[in-house]
């Protein structure tokens, strides 16, 4: 009887439901498995926020960089939504060497976050940002550099809104494709594919150092010198390119804390614990 009592009690306890889009619904793209998973807080948002996990455009840490960040940001008042966008995954080990297979590559993913953003608009009515962590970070980044350029005009679609997101926030990123003493291989190859990855104007085009401009939305910027996986260079030359272009942005740059922590409590060490406390601090400065 007592067992059965513990499962009335908890269905009767009301379940906040995470809806899921599949954001290619409706049009000529057949990537179906691309989804946002919306989280909201409660009341009135104040601003929405599009989370981009890394993975090294390989997979998706969807957990500690995607569902735990979006839970975050809606327990601090912002409406979040994870992206699940495109990446090489599995495929690319059978289509490495055959030409006819395309797989996942550009511009495959910034299409994803640009349908995202266009979706999102037409569900909120308020400012509209973007969070990325590693190969996300530099995602988020290409949403900020490229907004000018229409990635869904290949499936027949003119968004009305602007795709231009509100602000950037960019965690231990990916920046460079071009410096191959900074440049994280891994994501670049799986940006690019194979033959893409060996071409230097690709990778030029790819580097987000190369292509910061003055109109570009205010950045947030995290990552860690003792970074392991991605150079501690990747963040100093995009701060750098951020300057010449004096464009408003905050980078932070701790000591210790290596990659992929995420907002996970067992990743996170004594400094980089704060990264979140200080981004909604810069929020509330920018009036976010």
């Amino acid at each position: 009887m007592k067992k059965y009592l513990i499962l009335l009690a908890f269905l009767s306890v009301p379940v906040m439901l995470n809806a899921q889009i599949k954001i290619w619904d409706g049009t000529i793209c057949r990537a179906k498995q691309v989804t946002i998973t919306e989280y909201l807080p409660e009341g009135t948002p104040k601003a929405a926020v599009i989370v981009c996990p890394g993975g090294g455009y390989h997979f998706l840490a969807d957990k500690h960089e995607g569902s735990m960040v979006a839970e975050w940001l809606a327990s601090e008042g912002y409406v979040a939504y994870v992206l699940r966008y495109r990446v090489s995954g599995k495929f690319k080990l059978v289509s490495k060497n055959i030409r006819l297979l395309r797989g996942n590559r550009h511009p495959d993913m910034i299409a994803d976050l640009q349908r995202a953003i266009q979706i999102v608009r037409t569900r909120y009515n308020g400012p509209v940002g973007v969070m990325g962590f590693s190969a996300g970070g530099h995602l988020v980044m290409m949403s900020a550099e490229f907004y000018n350029t229409n990635f869904l005009e290949r499936y027949n679609l003119k968004p009305a809104s602007p795709l231009r997101p509100d602000f950037v926030a960019s965690i231990y990123p990916v920046v460079t494709m071009s410096d191959d003493r900074y440049a994280h291989k891994g994501s670049r190859q799986n940006l690019l594919g194979e033959r893409g990855a060996k071409n230097p104007v690709m990778r030029d085009s790819l580097s987000m150092e190369k292509h910061a401009h003055s109109d570009m939305p205010p950045v947030f910027l995290v990552n860690c010198k003792d970074d392991a996986t991605v150079s501690v260079q990747n963040s100093v030359l995009l701060d750098s390119a951020l300057s010449a272009q004096h464009v408003p942005h905050h980078y932070i740059q701790y000591e210790t804390g290596g990659h992929g922590f995420g907002v996970d409590p067992k990743r996170l060490n004594e400094e980089t614990s704060n990264w979140q406390a200080a981004f909604l601090e810069w929020m509330r400065n920018m009036s976010f």
